[in-house]
């Protein structure tokens, strides 16, 4: 059984199995308590604009975790993705993912029904091109990007493989160039909902959720490397490019931006 927290009346409630559970408000309470001595912690999940409090015992696994968040939020375990100091992996322990009382974890995930909504609404508007198509210039041969690329590869930019997905690197990713020719690191810190990019001037911490889009493609010549451009405001005209990022991280970093069902709609 768990125990809830109303954000309207600020006292518990308990949810049964096979309650459901209002989504309104901006706060949540979770308890799961078991009989015995388990050690458990009490620690946050924060979901769109709730955040829930949960307390849950260290000895169960993510995917336990999971199933009591998808009873509160409606999301479904497989469409979930919890992260914190990278995605949690659903054998883990919470003890062995290193949750402790306080931290935050993040979800990041989408609703069957909304994908749904959305991918129907796209299907039925027809969209006819009147335009006139004209052979497109890779980027990479742009002149604002070949200027950068001509430099050449850093010496210590991590080797690049095609064909390959990998998850991002618990300390990030380091030697990326950005379009000032400077060298650039990429931190993700899931726990704040924020992504560093520093440099050895300045280190710039921007909120995930102001991140409107992120695109790739391919270096040609290069192909095991990778061209991304972060838009971090309303237009292409905002975008923060880094060039040499290794292809096998490029999907990774799309997912803890946007979240993982970004390539469905």
């Amino acid at each position: 059984m768990m125990a809830a927290q109303d954000p309207n009346k600020g006292t518990p409630y308990h949810l049964s199995q096979g309650d459901e559970p209002a989504v309104s408000g901006t706060k949540r309470k979770l308890n799961e308590r078991e009989e015995g001595e388990e050690p458990h912690a009490s620690f946050r999940v924060a979901y769109g604009k709730i955040t829930h409090d949960v307390t849950f015992s260290l000895n169960r696994s993510v995917a336990d975790l999971k199933q009591t968040i998808a009873t509160v939020t409606g999301v479904h375990t497989n469409m979930q993705k919890l992260l914190f100091k990278g995605v949690l992996k659903d054998d883990q322990t919470l003890s062995e993912a290193g949750v402790k009382d306080g931290v935050k974890i993040m979800l990041m995930a989408s609703k069957v029904e909304d994908i749904v909504k959305i991918a129907t609404a796209a299907a039925a508007t027809p969209v006819v091109d009147t335009t006139v198509s004209k052979p497109r210039i890779a980027l990479s041969e742009l002149t604002e990007h070949k200027k950068i690329l001509d430099k050449g590869k850093p010496d210590d930019a991590e080797p690049g493989i095609r064909g390959r997905r990998l998850p991002l690197p618990p300390g990030g990713l380091r030697a990326l160039i950005n379009s000032r020719g400077a060298k650039t690191r990429l931190t993700f810190k899931p726990e704040i909902d924020q992504l560093w990019i520093g440099t050895n001037e300045r280190t710039q911490k921007v909120n995930l959720g102001s991140i409107k889009n992120v695109t790739s493609e391919s270096i040609k010549g290069h192909e095991e490397y990778h061209i991304v451009a972060l838009q971090l405001g309303p237009t292409d005209k905002s975008n923060y490019f880094l060039y040499w990022v290794p292809a096998q991280f490029v999907e990774s970093i799309k997912d803890a931006v946007l979240g993982p069902f970004q390539g469905w709609l």
